[in-house]
């Protein structure tokens, strides 16, 4: 039976933790339904009991949606191709950004806000998460949360953090110290941060693209520059939009 977005994030949160705990190990949660990044408020801080943040590593399948992620950092002028690709195909993107990659290029910011799309936390400094103590993990998360109010007017709506796919108690209950209420994962990594060359990078992505799917990309290499435009038309021959996680997951 297909759920509704609400029904799916409220309702039915066990497929989705038991993917990921099956996946990682890792203790989630149900996610709790955000707005939009670009216009939203600071996020809620309502946590899971415990004081952890909810989450979800990919969104519902009852509408033909995907959500195209990109932690950012690295080069500016490969990203500025990139959100032309975008705005060609009329793509939404979600730049989860690094923090200090923010603070040195403080333009980028309005840049990516002013195409529609959405910027979300990514850490501050892209350590591995998983090894730094409870304090660096929330110093992490709180340090990009500020430089994102600095730079966008807005801390964003969603953490993800470096250098783990499933994140364990510490990271979430830094998530939630920042004021995130949702940890947001993914379900289709291309590793394009190896640099394969972009036929891999599309190859990788088309052949995971479902409704509801969550993408794992990066700016800054010019392999994932070359293939979003293939990726997208790959998108809409399945019938499927390339939408924010905020209208991914949606209210």
């Amino acid at each position: 039976m297909t759920l509704s977005r609400r029904a799916f994030l409220l309702g039915a949160p066990a497929a989705v933790l038991g993917a990921c705990a099956k996946a990682g190990g890792g203790r989630a949660a149900a996610p709790t339904p955000p707005s939009s990044a670009t216009t939203a408020p600071a996020p809620s801080t309502t946590t899971r009991p415990g004081g952890r943040s909810a989450f979800v590593r990919r969104g519902p399948a009852a509408h033909p949606t995907v959500a195209l992620t990109f932690h950012g950092s690295g080069d500016v002028a490969l990203l500025d191709e990139l959100l032309a690709v975008a705005a060609a195909h009329r793509a939404k993107l979600t730049i989860f950004a690094v923090g200090q990659w923010l603070d040195a290029n403080p333009p980028v910011a309005r840049r990516i806000l002013a195409g529609g799309h959405e910027l979300a936390n990514h850490t501050y400094t892209h350590p591995a998460l998983g090894r730094v103590s409870a304090e660096e993990a929330r110093l992490e998360a709180s340090r990009c949360r500020d430089a994102l109010v600095a730079h966008a007017g807005t801390p964003g709506r969603w953490f993800r953090p470096s250098g783990v796919e499933v994140p364990g108690d510490t990271i979430l209950g830094a998530a939630a110290a920042a004021g995130y209420p949702t940890v947001v994962g993914y379900d289709v990594d291309p590793h394009d941060y190896q640099d394969p060359g972009a036929a891999q990078v599309r190859s990788r992505v088309s052949t995971g693209l479902a409704p509801g799917a969550i993408v794992s990309l990066h700016t800054g290499h010019r392999g994932t520059v070359d293939a979003l435009g293939g990726i997208l038309d790959d998108a809409a021959a399945k019938g499927l939009r390339a939408v924010t996680v905020s209208e991914l997951l949606g209210p």
